[in-house]
């Protein structure tokens, strides 16, 4: 189980990397451009603290489907999946909307954007972490 762990989380954690660049890079940049004084500049943001969160976020997400969902199929990991997005966009979103000034948009996109990506996450687990195959003695 311990190398479907290693292998789903590299898969989630690439296509959260896409994802977000889609998100942040492509769709809301204009939006973060208009709110620049809330972020820091670009040459100060932490990118590899921003990778190592994508990263070790995508090993908890998996960790937990391999570890507490049973049975392991793709019906459960697309719930599984959509349930965390909702849950994690819903935070990211509009809990972000009611404490900081961002435009309502912004909060809209995190949300939406979240939830594909736990989605497709669950996609992702669904398809790659299976039980593991009883061994008969």
């Amino acid at each position: 189980m311990t190398r479907k762990i290693i292998v789903a989380t590299l898969a989630v954690f690439v296509a959260w990397g896409i994802l977000d660049f889609i998100m942040h890079g492509m769709i809301l940049s204009s939006a973060y451009a208009v709110t620049a004084i809330l972020w820091r500049p670009m040459a100060q943001m932490k990118q590899v603290l921003m990778y190592l969160v994508t990263f070790l976020s995508a090993l908890v997400f998996i960790t937990i489907y391999a570890r507490l969902i049973s049975p392991k199929d793709l019906n459960r990991g697309l719930s599984y999946g959509l349930l965390f997005g909702l849950g994690a966009g819903i935070s990211m979103g509009y809990g972000t909307y009611s404490v900081q000034p961002i435009p309502y948009n912004m909060a809209l996109i995190w949300f939406l954007g979240t939830t594909v990506k736990g989605t497709i996450a669950g996609l992702i687990a669904g398809l790659m972490v299976k039980e593991d195959e009883k061994k008969t003695a």
